[in-house]
């Protein structure tokens, strides 16, 4: 099972990230990226909300770095490690505006891109930027078929698409929370990225599956982990991911600063390596 990294300062949930996240920026970002990336660490995530509502706040917490310049930020200061969207909602997007743009990136990492994508949650949102929520299920299985067909591709539908990806094989993982979001992942994705179920529930949804080969499960320990203050609980955990089926864990951890977190990566990556 590879680790991956929920990463901190550019998603900031209530009760979820620690009080030095606030008043952080690009240097502690980039430090946090190049110390994952020098330890091997799978990927780095990054989420998607143009805007909150103000009633929902207290919720939902109201920062959201924007996924295509916080990538393209990373991309500048890592070498190996995958920059993954966390999730990319996609009734804001036309899928053929994705394959440009997130192209765009894959090419300047290096082919390093993941696009996680989902139906989208927030309905004041879909009508802030005029999406359509009605059916957008059904439409987010012809929009992910469309974007995987026009990935890499230098022409699409009599359009040039330049620069365009330096791969056609797009690595694209569905998030969600029901069967239905595993069935388009297993039907239209390459990977499985689900949030908010309990280790037992996932194994259920896995268990009335028939899994492609070389189809990931990508699954969080939950509430961040504290590696060097507490390695068992952080063992348990991960080990609870794998064994319900996990390919990779996506993981937070405690700390008090960007150093500290860097600390926490390098005895995390430690305890990945004894699983």
């Amino acid at each position: 099972m590879k680790l991956g990294l929920s990463t901190p300062i550019v998603m900031q949930h209530p009760g979820e990230f620690s009080p030095w996240e606030a008043g952080a920026g690009p240097d502690e970002l980039a430090l946090v990226a190049e110390a994952a990336d020098k330890l091997g660490f799978h990927h780095l995530t990054c989420a998607e909300h143009t805007g909150i509502p103000a009633s929902a706040a207290a919720v939902r917490g109201t920062v959201y770095w924007d996924p295509l310049a916080t990538l393209s930020f990373l991309a500048a200061r890592t070498r190996r490690i995958r920059l993954t969207t966390a999730v990319v909602v996609l009734p804001y997007h036309h899928p053929v505006a994705l394959a440009k743009s997130y192209g765009t990136l894959d090419r300047l990492s290096g082919g390093r891109l993941i696009l996680g994508v989902g139906v989208g949650s927030l309905t004041e949102e879909f009508e802030l930027l005029g999406a359509r929520w009605n059916d957008r299920g059904a439409a987010a299985d012809r929009d992910i078929a469309k974007l995987r067909d026009a990935w890499g591709q230098p022409v699409v539908d009599g359009f040039a698409i330049e620069p365009h990806a330096p791969r056609t094989d797009l690595a694209v993982w569905v998030g969600g929370r029901t069967k239905r979001s595993l069935r388009r992942a297993v039907e239209f994705g390459t990977g499985w990225m689900p949030f908010g179920l309990s280790p037992d529930t996932i194994a259920e949804f896995l268990g009335s599956r028939q899994l492609p080969a070389d189809f990931d499960i990508v699954l969080s320990p939950g509430a961040a982990l504290d590696p060097l203050g507490d390695p068992d609980a952080a063992r348990t955990r991960l080990g609870r991911l794998r064994d319900v089926g996990a390919t990779i864990a996506n993981c937070s951890v405690q700390a008090s600063s960007a150093e500290h977190f860097c600390d926490q990566l390098e005895a995390l990556q430690s305890i990945g390596e004894s699983l």
